[in-house]
This record gives structure tokens, sequence and C-alpha cells, in this order.
């Protein structure tokens, strides 16, 4: 008795001990692959199609995605419940702190892993690589993915080992859009030859309510819209820009349709200005006598009055 309370306390201490965020992110990072490939293993007939962990205070939730989530729970929930007793005492978890779910997927047809199954299960029954993989990409296609590509390799056809791919649509390999719209699976066929490799890649559809497809957008889609359903731009401008008092000049108010200020003369009048201010002074007589205007109207030279040489 004395060395089970031990036990107890021990385990206590163990739990409630402070864990780095670098070994928790590692723990939670193993736990989940070593759930998945479990549960791939074990549910691979009934359509396993990906789990999802959700912590909360209380318990830790697992949800199990499958094509037949009726077979995963089986007769009146007796294999969830088998399973359940397997993850808790592989990852020692006490009575009702972890519990699984079984969900089932919306489109089979978008989910690479259950389509790289569907492929390995072709493939076990002996039916030929190209048909196989050709009735899995057009099953795909049919189901609305944007593009999808199959490779199987190994020893397909003789000893010598090759690969082969089989595309329909569009896909991308390069850049940020491919951790989100690209969803990859693989498996492993042990036939007679020896190991056949199978990699499903599906190219995601584009949804806004994110229920079918993506709700991210790709970077580089152009949107055409209709002009009909637009707003005229330049009218909706015009009607809800702000009003600006505009203050006219003075030359605009006072002088009509003339752009010439008010106080200035008019253009005719400017360039006889400008004309006579160009032409020389003439001379000018004053009342002195007919002897003093001769003598101011001939010119002066340098050597006196009348010299000329």
């Amino acid at each position: 008795m004395a060395d089970a309370q031990a036990k107890r306390s021990r385990e206590k201490r163990i739990q409630t001990k402070p864990i780095s965020k670098k070994r928790k992110f590692i723990k939670d990072g193993v736990f989940y692959a070593e759930l998945n490939d479990f549960l791939a293993h074990e549910l691979a007939e009934d359509g396993y199609a990906g789990c999802e962990v959700r912590v909360t205070p209380t318990r830790t939730e697992v949800i199990i995605r499958a094509t037949r989530p009726r077979q995963v729970v089986g007769d009146q929930g007796r294999r969830v419940r088998e399973i359940t007793a397997l993850v808790q005492k592989r990852f020692k978890y006490q009575k009702g702190q972890i519990i699984l779910f079984a969900e089932k997927i919306r489109n089979k047809g978008l989910s690479a892993l259950a389509q790289a199954q569907a492929v390995k299960f072709r493939l076990l029954q002996g039916l030929s690589v190209r048909r196989a993989a050709y009735s899995v990409v057009k099953f795909i296609m049919d189901k609305g993915a944007k593009g999808c590509e199959v490779t199987v390799s190994g020893k397909l056809r003789g000893q010598r080992a090759k690969a082969m791919k089989f595309r329909d649509g569009y896909m991308i390999h390069a850049g940020d859009a491919t951790t989100y719209y690209v969803e990859k699976a693989v498996k492993h066929v042990h036939l007679r030859q020896g190991v056949i490799g199978i990699k499903v890649k599906i190219m995601m559809p584009y949804d806004a309510t994110g229920v079918d497809g993506i709700s991210r957008d790709l970077p580089d889609a152009i949107k055409v819209r209709d002009p009909d359903k637009e707003v005229d731009t330049f009218a909706y401008n015009q009607e809800y820009q702000p009003a600006v008092n505009v203050v006219q000049p003075s030359y605009m108010v006072d002088g009509g349709g003339d752009m010439a200020p008010a106080n200035q003369p008019p253009m005719d009048n400017m360039v006889d200005q400008q004309q006579q201010q160009q032409q020389p002074p003439a001379p000018q007589v004053m009342d002195m006598g007919m002897g003093a205007a001769i003598e101011q109207a001939q010119p002066q030279y340098a050597g006196g009055f009348g010299q000329q040489y």
C-alpha cells in the first residue's frame, strides 16, 4: 500500500514539474507522430485520413478522420474503446484524460492519405499500375480538385526500378502557397518483387467559406469584375467628395469674360505705349523768336556753333 502511494506521489511530482517550451514542442510532436503512425496502421482498411489533437485543461481529445467512421467506432463503440485503452497504456494517461472521437471527412476525393491508400489496395489486388493510378486521378479531379499528381516508384515492370508520374490539372511546386494549397501523402506497398512507393499530391480548390477548399486565395490570382455590377468610381467620388471652398481671383470676378484685371489697360494700349517708348523724342520748339528756334533746330558740333567740317 505504501509503495503504491509513493508511486502515485512520484508520478504527480513528475507531471507537475515545469518543462521548457522547447521540450514541450518536441514532446507534442513525437506524441502526434507516433499516434498518427499507430492509427494509420490500425485503421488502414477503414479509410483513415488523418487525426487532430486538441488539448484542453481537463483532457486531451483526439479526432480521427476517416471515410468510414462507423467501422472505426465498431459495434456499440467497442473498437474505439479498445484503441483508447491502447493509447492510454502507451502514453501513460489516466482514465478519462484522453478521449477518441471518429469523424467522417467531407470530401474523400480531396484527402491525399485516403487516395494513397486507395492506390495501395488496388495494387495489392493485382491491378496494373496505370489503371490504378489513372482511376484515382480521375476520381480526384471529379471531386473538384484543381490538380493532382500520383507518383509510383519501384520495380514496376522487370528488375529495373523506375518511377511513373500521372498528372492532371494545375499544380504549384514552389512558394508559400504550397504549404496550405498542396496536400501530400506517402504510402508503401510490399509486393512480391519488392517495395513500391506511392506519393499523392492534391492541389486544393479555392472556397471563400473554407468548407470545400482553402479560404485563402492564391497570391497571383487575378479577378476581372463585371463593370455593369460595379459602382461608377468617378460618379461616386464626385458625389461623396467633400466640398471645398474655391476662392476665385479678383480679375475673374470683376472683369467678366475678360481674363485681364479690371485696373489693367487693354492689350492694344500697352502695345502703343511700348512703340512710343522705342521712338526717339521729337525736338522741342520754344517761342523765343525765329533765330532762337533755328539755333535750337541746328545740330550742335564739337567745334562750336555754326562750325561744320
